[in-house]
């Protein structure tokens, strides 16, 4: 019987780590650059791996980045992650559903490796998920953006000094690469971005508060404005 369940749940890794393979691939641009932009923002080979494994998040990853490079101070960085990551609630508690029923701690464990991608192939995997499949679904893409971030930091430290300081650059297009896919999609996305950078805009100007306190409260003000707006136009709409 021990042999029966080892076999089945070696089997359900092995479907896990097949549906990370396109995840892995994807990752490996992303995490290069990241590997490259941590070189040129200042950080060592070792900060840049250990963000990746203990953040493991691309966007929070990025931000964290540019809000460095800005010296803002390490509790404005952590909140502002944190609020972005708050959809990794949700999408934990709605994959709970889906997952069978196994150990907390499995359940704790497995839950860090959950991003977009991740939480999208298991979401749509036919019947549940076991430990086993998210162990196999993690590991690959997991191994994939903390290795290449570290690889992306090394090529970028064999680069010549002006290259790499002139790489800085590509950290605001890769905001804009992120921003404007969601841009198409939702006409709210627009009202959000736009309505965040006039506030940061006005506490930085007029106000002259910290860059990163400037970033933090304009992106939760514009997000309860924006959709305490929608709200109200939905019920109106409904009426």
């Amino acid at each position: 019987m021990e042999t029966i369940l080892a076999t089945k749940k070696l089997s359900s890794f092995r479907q896990g780590a097949q549906a990370g393979i396109s995840i892995a691939i994807g990752y490996m641009p992303i995490a290069l650059t990241f590997g490259l932009l941590a070189k040129t923002t200042g950080l060592t080979l070792s900060e840049t791996v250990m963000m990746s494994m203990i953040v493991f998040a691309g966007a929070s990853q990025y931000i964290a980045l540019n809000l460095l490079s800005l010296g803002t101070g390490v509790f404005e960085i952590v909140l502002t992650t944190f609020i972005l990551n708050i959809r990794h609630f949700l999408m934990s508690a709605s994959l709970n559903e889906k997952a069978e029923s196994d150990a907390l701690w499995k359940k704790a464990l497995y839950a860090f490796g959950i991003t977009d991608e991740t939480f999208s192939v298991a979401a749509m995997k036919e019947g549940n998920v076991s430990a086993s499949y998210m162990f196999g679904l993690i590991t690959l893409s997991y191994g994939s953006w903390v290795v290449n971030s570290g690889i992306g930091h090394l090529v970028g430290a064999r680069l010549p000094q002006s290259l790499q300081e002139s790489m800085s650059v590509a950290l605001y297009a890769m905001f804009i690469g992120l921003l404007v896919p969601a841009l198409k999609k939702q006409r709210k996305t627009i009202w959000l971005a736009g309505l965040a950078a006039v506030v940061n805009s006005v506490l930085l100007l007029l106000f002259h508060m910290s860059k990163g306190w400037a970033i933090v409260i304009a992106t939760l003000l514009a997000a309860v404005i924006v959709q305490y707006i929608a709200k109200e136009s939905e019920g109106k709409h409904d009426a």
